[in-house]
């Protein structure tokens, strides 16, 4: 059914991580928007104030190799990024650096095989990789995908346009991977050819696959757990411009579907329910999908996000709209609580460890604001450069990247350069 274009390099190395498997630590980010897809950091003591200029509580800068929008991902203490770069931007970077130190630690690099033009402000690194704490699953707009050890060793890579030709758009696709159980699950929707697909995290052979509306679509897809058989089961949540919908992570079957008309930049976010960007956003019980009359629990179009997707804490969600102005409204109900103008434009989806949320708009405008004290704006800083990639958090850390950069921020008395 698909010529398998995988140059599996498993011999011995499978055995070895499953022997020697990395566990997963509750402090790392292991994927786009953290672990859940929430952008949240329990118990995160992140410094509420900083300096680039004056090096205040900046632990270290390292310099990347190439472009790139995606972000950061932390797992066992190390940072992976990934960058683009060349002629026609078709050499692919992964990079993984030591969290402490800032130092280098591996890089890795191939050639892309499919479409790499994408928006000057974008790059093909544009989607997040992922992890499932013992491999990195990179990712990238020119369809390919290279799953790594952590210590940098290629076990498989796929070229997805082989299989699925005319895959991406002229702006370049940015749909994060994520990880259910032992597939990775690729969301990849444009004019051409639109699908949905999940690859055995251990060999790169394809599990199963779906076709998807002909429409370009930059939303990530999420994981939630749904009723299945009477047992609990991993599903794979995705948004397009149609609507809503949920695949049963293993097999690919529908679970459930809801037609409405989606934000196709944004993605969606879950705690308790599930809050898409439609129309404003829309808040649905995701039990009551088959009874269309009781899904949708709320409709707010005050509380519609602009580029960087929605956030859920505390009881409330939070959206930054395009004009840059901060909204905070009850999840239960809709209602708005507060808003506060920040101001510029947000591609990067903020951070929330305790009490404080941490924004960056595109020209390199930080923002830490108090998010139970009606939007007080705590402090703001300047990176000098642009960000367009959401950050990470991890071991009392904020990882932030450029194109050409990333920063590691804490409180100061942390491991210098």
């Amino acid at each position: 059914m698909h010529s398998l274009i995988v140059k599996s390099l498993t011999l011995g190395l499978v055995a070895s991580i499953l022997a020697n498997s990395i566990n997963a630590h509750a402090s790392d980010w292991p994927m786009f928007r953290g672990p859940g897809a929430r952008s949240v950091a329990e118990s995160a003591n992140l410094p509420l104030e900083w300096s680039i200029a004056d090096d205040q509580n900046i632990a270290w800068r390292a310099d990347l190799p190439g472009r790139g929008v995606s972000s950061p991902i932390v797992v066992s203490g190390r940072v992976f990024v990934t960058c683009s770069d060349g002629l026609n931007r078709s050499r692919l970077h992964v990079v993984a650096i030591d969290a402490e130190s800032g130092e280098r630690i591996w890089h890795r690099q191939f050639w892309a095989t499919g479409r790499t033009f994408c928006n000057g402000t974008s790059a093909v690194a544009a989607p997040t990789p992922a992890s499932d704490g013992s491999r990195i699953f990179a990712y990238f707009s020119s369809s390919d995908v290279v799953a790594l050890d952590l210590d940098g060793n290629l076990l498989w890579i796929r070229g997805l346009s082989i299989d699925f030709p005319g895959a991406g758009n002229d702006i370049g696709l940015s749909s994060s991977p994520v990880v259910a159980g032992d597939v990775v699950v690729i969301q990849s929707e444009a004019q051409g050819n639109s699908f949905v697909t999940a690859i055995d995290i251990h060999n790169g052979a394809t599990r199963w696959d779906r076709e998807r509306p002909q429409q370009s679509v930059w939303s990530s897809p999420i994981v939630i757990t749904q009723n299945h058989g009477g047992k609990q089961a991993d599903a794979v949540v995705l948004q397009s411009g149609k609507g809503v919908s949920a695949l049963l992570a293993g097999t690919g079957e529908l679970l459930w579907e809801y037609p409405m008309a989606c934000s196709t930049s944004t993605s969606p976010v879950f705690d308790r329910l599930l809050c898409v960007p439609a129309g404003g956003l829309r808040a649905l019980d995701v039990s009551e999908i088959g009874n269309s009359s009781e899904a949708v629990i709320w409709a707010e179009t005050k509380l519609g996000p602009g580029y960087s997707s929605p956030l859920i804490a505390n009881g409330q969600v939070f959206v930054i709209s395009g004009a840059g102005v901060l909204t905070c409204g009850a999840l239960e109900s809709g209602k708005i609580l507060w808003r506060r103008r920040l101001g510029g434009r947000f591609w990067a989806t903020p951070v929330i460890s305790g009490n404080y949320l941490y924004c960056m708009n595109s020209e390199g405008k930080s923002f830490v604001v108090q998010i139970d004290e009606k939007g007080r704006i705590v402090s703001e800083d300047e990176f000098g450069e642009d960000i367009l990639a959401s950050p990470a958090i991890a071991n009392d850390a904020l990882f932030v990247r450029s194109h050409k950069h990333l920063w590691k921020i804490a409180r100061e008395g942390a491991e210098r350069n």
